[in-house]
């Protein structure tokens, strides 16, 4: 016997949906970290944030299991080996990776999930599930306020500020690979375009399969 469809406060049938792997990615620098975790914030009842393992050391502030779970890198290519990861990356020298079994258990209760990973990620991501996934690259206005943003990073020393200023035009170099592109010029107008972005997806007909039996009893009024 199949699940009655789930009904809202004012009686109305709302319809299944699966959710999606909203993908943000940009440059160190340009802003993806701070838009998702608004994104995560304003979406909170539908939302949730990927959380990746990873063999970098915490920066300041940063919490076991809430931004990341850091482990050795014996751990990481442990799990890794054991096919624990939906994608992988390295990236600066440090290794980073998406729990399968996480994200497709929120996927199927129709969560969406929020990535914060680079152009790597987000090719396997989309290798594995094209129809899941939505791409989203953040530019930054210009290369000097790439600059100024990553140097105002207190925990970041000279050197690896250097680096990922080295590191920023192979990133943005794959920025056809998305499927929408903003220039972060203005923080909340970059914010008001991610959710409109979310908002339009989540409209999609092929996400909702729930409205074919909508559509049927409609027309059978």
């Amino acid at each position: 016997m199949s699940e009655a469809p789930p009904v809202s406060a004012s009686g109305e049938t709302r319809q299944a949906r699966r959710g999606m792997m909203l993908v943000l990615s940009s440059p160190s620098g340009g802003g993806k970290t701070t838009l998702a975790r608004m994104l995560i914030e304003a979406e909170a009842s539908r939302c949730c944030l990927s959380i990746s393992v990873t063999t970098r050391a915490p920066r300041p502030g940063e919490e076991e299991g809430k931004d990341y779970v850091f482990v050795s890198r014996a751990e990481f290519e442990a799990r890794r080996a054991s096919g624990h990861f939906l994608e992988w990356a390295e990236v600066f020298g440090q290794l980073y990776g998406t729990p399968r079994e996480s994200v497709e258990a929120a996927l199927a209760a129709g969560h969406d999930i929020v990535f914060d990973i680079d152009w790597q990620g987000a090719r396997q991501l989309y290798a594995s599930a094209p129809g899941d996934v939505v791409r989203v690259f953040i530019l930054p206005p210009s290369r000097a306020a790439l600059a100024a943003r990553l140097q105002s990073r207190a925990s970041d020393p000279p050197e690896v500020v250097a680096m990922r200023l080295a590191g920023a035009a192979e990133e943005i170099a794959h920025w056809r690979e998305y499927d929408y592109v903003l220039v972060n010029r203005d923080l909340e107008e970059s914010f008001a375009a991610l959710r409109a972005i979310l908002i339009a997806e989540r409209s999609k007909r092929e996400r909702n399969p729930g409205l074919e039996r909508l559509v049927r009893d409609l027309l059978a009024e």
